[in-house]
């Protein structure tokens, strides 16, 4: 006879359930934390985290600026909601959109000069809403 995997206690999968349930609690406190922290500076978190991407990281290709999809896989966008997040940043000067040298059919997106100076006014205030709400309990 094959030995089966054991099926879970009825406690362990909840245990499994609870766990789950309180990673989405502090993500959701927290992503409306920095919602809140970040709006008098005319930013929200997913804005924050594309011109975070985008000034202190490094492309594929070493090159100025990231194409859309390599963002994308940071930020865990779709590539149409970054698509209109940019557009946004873009009408705001704080990216600019331009043709991939490599490949015509792609997009790079470069942080503007008024950009990084956001990102540099406002990156202390996210990463002390981060601090503070994903902190150990017990710390």
């Amino acid at each position: 006879m094959a030995a089966t995997k054991a099926e879970p206690t009825a406690e362990a999968e909840q245990g499994l359930v609870n766990q789950w349930r309180e990673i989405l609690s502090v993500h959701a406190r927290t992503l409306c934390e920095l919602d809140r922290e970040l709006h008098p500076h005319g930013l929200g978190a997913s804005d924050f985290e594309v011109l975070d991407v985008l000034a202190t990281g490094r492309s594929a290709d070493g090159d100025g600026g990231f194409r859309v999809q390599d963002i994308a896989c940071q930020v865990h966008l779709s590539q149409s909601a970054l698509s209109r997040l940019i557009g946004r940043l873009e009408k705001d000067g704080l990216v600019e959109r331009g043709m991939c040298s490599e490949d015509r059919r792609g997009v790079r997106v470069c942080v503007t000069a008024k950009g990084r100076q956001l990102h540099a006014e406002v990156r202390p205030v996210q990463r002390a809403v981060l601090t503070r709400m994903l902190a150990a309990p017990d710390a």
